[in-house]
């Protein structure tokens, strides 16, 4: 993998969060409740 796809990655990892974070219905997040979503983003990415 190139470093220019890393990069992509990288990116489109940060807008899911962005996505989840603006479209959720809550304003604050527990440090365990953004660990659970960085979790099932994770594991939904090895799935592809």
């Amino acid at each position: 993998m190139t470093e220019r796809e890393m990069q992509s990655i990288k990116m489109s990892t940060l807008y899911e969060l962005r996505l989840i974070f603006t479209n959720g219905e809550k304003t604050e997040y527990t440090k365990e409740e953004i660990v659970e979503l960085l979790d099932k983003i994770a594991m939904a990415k090895e799935q592809e």
